[in-house]
């Protein structure tokens, strides 16, 4: 990731100024840009971003009052309300000073100034801004992060061979910075090889942000992704900082990638193909550098033919293709998950388990898995309180003696409260849709993005 440089921008009616102090300020490595006249200013800042503004409070119309000059003020606060302004004047009244602060501006320098008290100043509203976006960005990723952490999360279990040559593969793609997508049925544990990619990058130091592109409705697609300013829409009651640039200089990880709005594809693709985007609301172009990767249980080529995905957007997103294997075609590692997962929730409820008995063993590794690591992660937790003593058995799985039988799902509908009525028939129709929640969410009559709302609400 290559330094950039802090950008000025100096507004001043006297020519003389705006050479002298763009001299002193190129020398120290500042990218500078001057104006002459406060309109010129403004026109400038709606187009880009600034790490701080170096304004006269005195022009042509009124070269003694300073009033043109804290309207100046006034009118960039509505612009950028985190953009540092520090104002200078050649009549070095007190009361000026005062008034400039009161209408926003950070500090304040008289002329003729001092080389090194200014550069002192700038330098100091510059790492005061850098702070307050940093603060801005960790609140808005430590919300993500605390949904993230929310969700159950098994370790990497992978004592199959196909595993590990997914692992492998992953190390060491994790020294580039390609996109990456990975493709497999739902519940393969997609999310966390991504985040396990992400451990063993450079980048690791730097944010990894997840987000479920069913769970976002199209109408919230480019705020949740790119960030909006305040008042961009009825809504809009403070600034909202973007999935991308939460993620700048780490990971962002696209799940379920077939539910981005094909209206939205474009936007999507040209953050991909320029590393720049702009907030709702905002004709600022940023910059970022995030390192993307993606996952889907979907057929993108069927929905290319079928014109509900962008060939150009897959070709970004695929640099290279990792298919994760179901949990039938990893036998070796289903009895080490169902060890795990029966340690995580008798740890997690504080009741003694001691294991699995032989026949249960055999339906585990025999069963077919439609629903993968998922499914067999919510099998063991129901089974603990469904056993009568420390040792599970087949019946405590729901699992029948037959080598594929299915596991029945026990559940009262005259006692069950609405929220477990509800997961129990989403269950169903994934298992009746051979684990397809495209299909699923249509025989429900719901959205993509209700339907996956509800597949996190009720962790399936």
């Amino acid at each position: 990731m290559k330094e950039m440089k802090h950008s000025i921008i100096i507004a001043d009616d006297d020519t003389r100024v705006l050479i002298a102090l763009k001299l002193l300020l190129k020398a120290k490595n500042y990218d500078v840009t001057t104006v002459t006249s406060p309109h010129e200013l403004l026109q400038i800042v709606k187009r880009r971003d600034f790490c701080v503004a170096l304004i006269d409070l005195n022009y042509q119309k009124d070269t003694t009052s300073g009033k043109e000059g804290l309207q100046l003020i006034s009118d960039i606060k509505s612009l950028d309300q985190q953009l540092p302004i520090v104002v200078m004047t050649g009549y070095g009244s007190i009361d000026i000073a005062v008034a400039a602060m009161k209408s926003g501006a950070s500090d304040f320098i008289q002329k003729p100034w001092k080389n090194a008290l200014l550069l002192t100043i700038l330098q100091a509203q510059i790492r005061y801004r850098e702070i307050e976006q940093q603060g801005i960005k960790l609140a808005r990723e430590n919300a993500l992060l605390r949904k993230q952490l929310a969700a159950p999360c098994s370790g990497i279990i992978a004592q199959s061979s196909s595993m590990q040559q997914v692992l492998g593969q992953l190390q060491k793609l994790a020294k580039s910075d390609m996109n990456i997508l990975l493709t497999g049925e739902n519940g393969t544990g997609k999310s966390m090889l991504a985040s396990y990619l992400h451990q063993c990058s450079e980048r690791n130091d730097q944010p990894f942000v997840s987000v479920n592109m069913g769970a976002i409705s199209e109408n919230l697609f480019e705020s949740e992704m790119f960030g909006h300013v305040k008042g961009a829409f009825t809504d809009a009651k403070d600034n909202r900082v973007g999935r991308f640039e939460i993620a700048d200089g780490g990971t962002l990880f696209l799940d379920e990638i077939a539910n981005i709005p094909l209206s939205q594809q474009a936007r999507l693709l040209r953050v991909l193909e320029e590393h720049q985007f702009e907030k709702v609301g905002s004709s600022k172009t940023q910059q970022v550098d995030v390192r993307l990767v993606s996952a889907t249980n979907a057929p993108l080529m069927q929905l290319i033919e079928e014109g509900k995905f962008r060939q150009d957007l897959l070709y970004r997103l695929n640099t290279v293709e990792i298919n994760i294997p179901a949990l039938r075609e990893r036998v070796a590692d289903i009895m080490p998950l169902a060890l795990y997962f029966l340690k995580k929730y008798a740890d997690k409820y504080r009741l003694q388990q001691d294991g699995f008995d032989q026949e249960a063993t055999t339906a585990l590794l025999r069963y077919e898995w439609p629903g993968n690591i998922r499914e067999l992660s919510h099998m063991i937790e129901r089974a603990i309180f469904l056993s009568q003593d420390h040792t599970i058995t087949i019946n405590d799985l729901g699992l029948n003696k037959g080598a594929n039988a299915e596991h029945s799902n026990p559940f009262d509908i005259e006692h069950s409260t609405l929220d477990v009525i509800e997961k129990h028939i989403i269950i169903e129709r994934l298992q009746r849709f051979d684990n397809d929640p495209h299909k699923s969410a249509d025989s429900l009559g719901l959205s993509r993005s209700s339907y996956y709302r509800r597949l996190e609400k009720h962790d399936i």
